[in-house]
């Protein structure tokens, strides 16, 4: 009897090994013959920016210094841009400056003149004292003043006023940047200065503390309306100059807070001298060492971040030829200079623009924000007044533009002039 061959069988390690050889090859042919990746460029480069908003978020993403300037042109649309300072593909680093031109569109003079843009119109600087937390039909006096000649308003008042400003036509922009020729207010739009001379403590009320150490402002504060309205009205561009004593604000516990927090949130502060001194009263002295005690005091809190500009206690003295106006402006007291760039008076009526000839930024003249029934240069007739004279800007801070017939009155200036 014949036995049947038995048929030989695979143990099941060796499938197992099989397979592992054939995935082995499978992935190493994978491997050979994919394409090689290009090594990534982990370099920030530049790109081609088209708008303003395109080159603010690209600036603010890669922390570069963007410097915006405004060309007319004849060939590249409004708002689009004209050129951009770092070439396409370039390699960008951190704090780099990014300059970019935006065109305004084609000069259309014909348009500026019917809008009326005029740079070489008045501006107004209002000048306010203290803010008091009261309803304006609860005081003795007209309108929302709460004395007699009007230098304290109600904050019901005061924040109408930011109203009326607002819905006239008025941007704020800082007196800094008044004194220095920048006016970086929308088309068809005027510019607006706010001050506030004495550093009262309702100019910026700190009620306590919060639990990251930083202040709470009264809401009723001068600073907490203007915060309230910034956060209402962004357009407004809110800032103010607050001129202080040697008392500061009045609130030891606080002021050395306050005056950062001012400079950190957009706003400027300057020097109204140690003890609120009658500067045609005194002696050379005096005034040199109260105007160098404030500006001592700044720099020790706020180094290099207040502003160079006083506001004339009284508005004293009266003409800048007083023999001590010159110490107003620069000296040395016990080895420590001082140069102040701008005076303010305690004015009545709106300054020439920083571009006439007539514009002298050591003794400039401010509107009291009072009422009086429309009399007196209070706010009512000053704004009337302002009708037919205001700065109406083009939206450029790189031109001038007015009337052909004001030719006569422009003074020295590196900018671009336009008429029409």
């Amino acid at each position: 009897m014949n036995k049947r061959k038995r048929r030989r069988k695979i143990k099941p390690i060796a499938i197992v090994i099989l397979i592992a050889i054939l995935l082995i090859i499978i992935i190493g042919a994978v491997l050979l013959f994919k394409p090689k990746e290009e090594k990534k460029d982990d370099v920030t480069r530049m790109i081609s920016i088209t708008t303003l908003s395109e080159a603010k978020s690209f600036a603010e993403e890669h922390n570069l210094n963007l410097n915006v300037s405004y060309e007319y042109n004849d060939e590249i649309e409004k708002d689009k841009i004209i050129s951009q300072s770092i070439k396409v593909n370039s390699e960008i680093k951190e704090n780099q400056d990014l300059d970019i031109v935006v065109s305004l569109g084609k000069l259309d003079k014909e348009k500026l003149a019917s809008d009326k843009i005029n740079e070489l119109g008045t501006v107004p600087i209002m000048m306010y004292h203290g803010i008091i937390n009261k309803p304006s039909d609860q005081t003795e006096y007209t309108g929302g003043n709460v004395d007699k000649d009007g230098y304290n308003r109600t904050s019901e008042a005061f924040y109408k006023d930011l109203e009326f400003y607002y819905e006239n036509g008025y941007q704020m922009i800082r007196l800094n940047d008044y004194v220095n020729g920048k006016i970086d207010v929308d088309y068809k739009k005027s510019p607006i200065i706010l001050t506030f001379d004495d550093g009262n403590d309702n100019n910026i009320k700190v009620t306590g503390l919060d639990e990251d150490g930083n202040i709470i402002i009264d809401e009723n504060s001068a600073v907490g309306i203007l915060e309230k309205f910034k956060k209402e009205h962004p357009d407004f561009n809110v800032t103010a100059t607050f001129f202080v004593n040697g008392t500061l604000f009045n609130q030891p516990e606080y002021d050395e807070k306050i005056i950062k927090w001012l400079v950190e949130n957009g706003y400027d502060v300057g020097n109204h001298t140690e003890n609120h001194l009658d500067i045609k009263k005194s002696s050379s002295e005096q005034v040199q060492k109260e105007i160098v005690s404030v500006y001592q005091q700044l720099e020790e809190i706020i180094p290099d971040k207040y502003v160079k500009i006083i506001a004339l206690p009284f508005g004293s003295p009266y003409s800048k030829d007083h023999s001590n106006y010159k110490y107003v402006l620069n000296s040395t007291y016990n080895n420590k200079s001082y140069e102040t760039i701008a005076a303010l008076r305690v004015g009545w009526e709106p300054e020439v623009s920083p571009f006439h000839k007539d514009f002298d930024k050591t003794f400039l003249k401010r509107v009291r924000a009072y009422d009086n029934n429309g009399e007196e240069f209070d706010i009512e007739m000053v704004f009337n007044m302002l009708e037919t004279k205001r700065y109406i800007s083009d939206g450029n801070v790189d031109t001038i533009v007015t009337s052909q017939d004001n030719s006569d009155l422009i003074g020295d200036t590196n900018l671009e002039v336009i008429y029409y």
